[in-house]
């Protein structure tokens, strides 16, 4: 059995970039894209894949993979973000042997894209399952097309993964489906849910309760959301554009019938006043505002933003969604979708608050000293690499080996530090955002309330 899947490398090319004219050269790494440098060399490790012996290229030399690649997509012009494709081919523990392993890799990467692209086919040995890694050139050696990276592209690869498996008599995964939206696949695939997922799981609520259009519209704006009667389309603030019911499988036809069966249920009067349209009569996030003297529109100054407030904010807001005996909630459909990253959110304002940081400045500067950090670590076991290439003495081997043992240990939680305040850095614009939206909505609702009184 193998597992398969790719993903994009991001990254633009500089536009001065400095080739040789001999693709035969090797291009130095400061002159080139750095990601898919680095992802060649990741593929192709030696402590990985037991000194290059399961190392090898389609369409380009195993030594010159990553100038060669380069040389077409020179010839060619590279364009658009993605300069690369990292693949993977993942075998049952005990299943195959290395050989058997590194040739099912090189022959699904041939039949997949053999015809058209350079790829780079590498085993690595380090984990108890043995798994191929492909580096695949976007750029045609052929054409200069663009590989596209479409869902069918996926699709194809377990097909033709499980083609050679089932030829080398191994076992295949059954049943493995794909979503017909590549994004909302992959979103699905670890979890979590897309808008629209959200907005089905809205629309069946108020479909349960609602015996007319009227009410389920009334139901439809109580969490949160814009009716379009022309266009029988629904949206929520910060959305990019609207959803129209009928592809999600609501028709209008649909719908009366819906209405009609809830209108012929017995209990439908005493369901409906008991699931009253949501009108708030708190408003959680001016509360908060409040009791921590901070407004999320507080400054212009982006250098002044408090993240870890704003990641405080948010969580105290989620935690009155996942408690069922409250009757206070988030207004916005699109903060409410945040609460599939709770845990995350979570482990994020921990390292926030236990490191001290409070503003975009302080988490700027932590990133710098993890960086540094890393990299004076990683010199550090570069030096033990090299002294063992040219070591002759088996106790002294022993001892290198150690020390860069040690110094992994010590980089995993460094790394593991600075990808957590990257995503940070990175999400804590969007938070912002989704909270003057629901700041905007309380608002919204208050001047409504008062006015009702």
């Amino acid at each position: 059995m193998a597992a398969t899947g790719f993903w994009p490398i991001y990254k633009n090319l500089r536009a001065t970039l400095a080739y040789a004219d001999n693709p035969d050269k090797t291009t130095p790494k400061e002159y080139v894209d750095d990601d898919l440098y680095a992802a060649l060399r990741y593929a192709g490790n030696d402590y990985k894949t037991d000194k290059q012996l399961y190392v090898g290229g389609i369409n380009c030399s195993r030594q010159n993979a990553f100038a060669e690649m380069v040389a077409v997509q020179r010839r060619f012009g590279l364009r658009g973000k993605v300069v690369g494709y990292h693949g993977i081919q993942s075998f049952r523990e005990g299943e195959v042997t290395p050989e058997e392993a590194f040739a099912i890799g090189r022959e699904t990467a041939r039949r997949m894209w053999g015809d058209r692209y350079q790829v780079l086919v590498t085993l690595h040995l380090n984990t108890e399952n043995l798994h191929c890694h492909f580096v695949v050139n976007p750029v045609s050696f052929k054409d200069g097309a663009k590989f596209q990276n479409k869902i069918g592209d996926h699709k194809e690869l377990r097909r033709v993964s499980d083609e050679i498996c089932r030829e080398h008599r191994l076992s295949v995964l059954e049943n493995s489906n794909f979503y017909g939206n590549k994004k909302a696949y992959w979103i699905n695939k670890v979890g979590k849910k897309t808008h629209r997922d959200l907005l089905r799981e809205d629309v069946e609520y108020c479909l349960s309760y609602a015996g007319n259009m009227d009410q389920f519209v009334s139901q439809l704006r109580g969490l949160g959301y814009e009716y379009d009667y022309r266009r029988g389309s629904v949206r929520a603030p910060g959305w990019e554009r609207a959803v129209r019911l009928r592809n999600l499988g609501y028709t209008t036809e649909g719908l009366r019938e819906r209405f009609k069966d809830n209108l012929c249920s017995p209990g439908h009067y005493y369901q409906w006043n008991t699931h009253l349209p949501y009108r708030p009569k708190r408003f959680p996030l001016l509360e908060l505002e409040r009791k921590l003297q901070f407004s999320v529109e507080h400054s212009h100054d982006a250098a002044t933003v408090l993240v870890d407030l704003l990641f405080l904010m948010l969580l105290l807001l989620l935690q009155l969604q996942k408690e069922e005996n409250t009757k206070v909630r988030p207004l916005s459909p699109t903060l409410r979708q945040e609460i599939a990253k709770f845990d995350e959110l979570q482990r994020e304002y921990k390292f926030l608050t236990d490191n001290g940081i409070h503003t975009t400045v302080d988490l700027t500067d932590t990133m710098a000293d993890l960086s540094r950090q890393i990299k004076e670590k990683e010199t550090q076991r570069q030096k033990c690499r090299n002294q063992l290439r040219r070591n002759t003495d088996p106790a002294r081997e022993a001892v290198l080996k150690d020390e860069a043992k040690a110094i992994s240990k010590e980089l995993t939680p460094l790394r593991e530090q600075l990808r957590t305040a990257q995503r940070i850095a990175q999400r804590y614009p969007k938070l912002q955002q989704l909270l003057k939206t629901e700041r905007a909505m309380e608002m919204t609702a208050h001047a409504r309330e008062r006015e009702r009184s």
